[in-house]
């Protein structure tokens, strides 16, 4: 693995759980839904597309969401950008809410670079090269030209909502979604609600002022402990280069072969080796 590929992996992986900040769609699961009584509840009031502004035909909308102390993923990342392209990357997910995600790249049985994710900084080794590298949020965000922190990498592993419901925000019925809608800073962001499960399943947002776009689908939910969990997001992102003004366009699959949701912390074993170079 090159120093660009790990880079590069890392970056676009957090570029995708962060891009809610940017914008983001996810995709309507057909499967059927599981009933959960200890499944997180979000409540806004929902106006029909064909009624808006009459208060008397609001209703209450309850939003699934997952609840969880620990999680493990093992998961296979495809991504094709101008400067990428990787099919069926292997890559473990270990995560503890709120606080760390751990990621472990592996090829060929080996593993071939490690990534810590805390409320401060993301540290990335590339095993192979035998080098690391420190980001900060505010260095990913002027360099991808998106706003990140950890709140928003980890909504997005989990398939919950990226922003707080705010209380100007609204639902609107919309065929079989309900339609939560928010305006978070610069973005303008649609939250497709399945009719059939009341789970996120479709994401849009785009940043109003450069019209940066970024559409995430949620597909193949499973039960995992009794919450639906989507195992499988295909993204597509287009933002506006700072340097040449061109639209690049980024499309990325992650596919989670495994979902395990734990009361018990797995472990999250980094440290870099004496050895190794930090880059920049």
């Amino acid at each position: 693995m090159s120093n660009k590929f790990s880079v590069g992996l890392l970056a676009i992986c957090l570029i995708w759980f962060s891009a809610c900040h940017k914008q983001r769609t996810s995709k309507r699961n057909k499967n059927n839904p599981v009933a959960d009584s200890t499944l997180t509840q979000a409540t806004q009031p929902v106006i029909d597309s064909a009624t808006a502004g009459t208060p008397a035909n609001a209703a209450p909308v309850k939003i699934n969401e997952i609840e969880f102390n620990y999680l493990t993923a093992k998961s296979k990342v495809s991504l094709v950008s101008k400067s990428q392209n990787f099919d069926n990357t292997n890559v473990n997910i270990r995560m503890k809410k709120d606080s760390v995600i751990w990621l472990s790249v592996t090829g060929v049985g080996l593993e071939v670079a490690r990534g810590l994710i805390t409320r401060d900084s993301i540290v990335f080794m590339d095993k192979i090269h035998r080098d690391y590298f420190v980001f900060s949020y505010e260095q990913l965000s002027k360099q991808y030209n998106f706003d990140l922190n950890f709140d928003l990498l980890q909504s997005m592993i989990i398939g919950n909502l990226p922003f707080e419901p705010q209380s100007e925000a609204r639902f609107v019925k919309m065929n079989e979604f309900y339609v939560l809608k928010q305006i978070v800073d610069r973005l303008e962001v649609d939250n497709f609600i399945s009719e059939s499960n009341l789970k996120l399943s479709r994401l849009k947002a785009i940043e109003v002022p450069t019209q940066n776009a970024f559409t995430l689908d949620y597909e193949d939910f499973k039960d995992v402990n009794n919450f639906l969990f989507p195992f499988t997001s295909i993204i597509n992102l287009n933002v506006k280069s700072l340097k040449d003004q061109q639209v690049r366009e980024t499309n990325m699959r992650i596919r989670h072969t495994k979902v395990e949701m734990l009361n018990d912390s797995p472990g999250f074993p980094f440290s870099v080796p004496s050895s190794y170079k930090r880059k920049k």
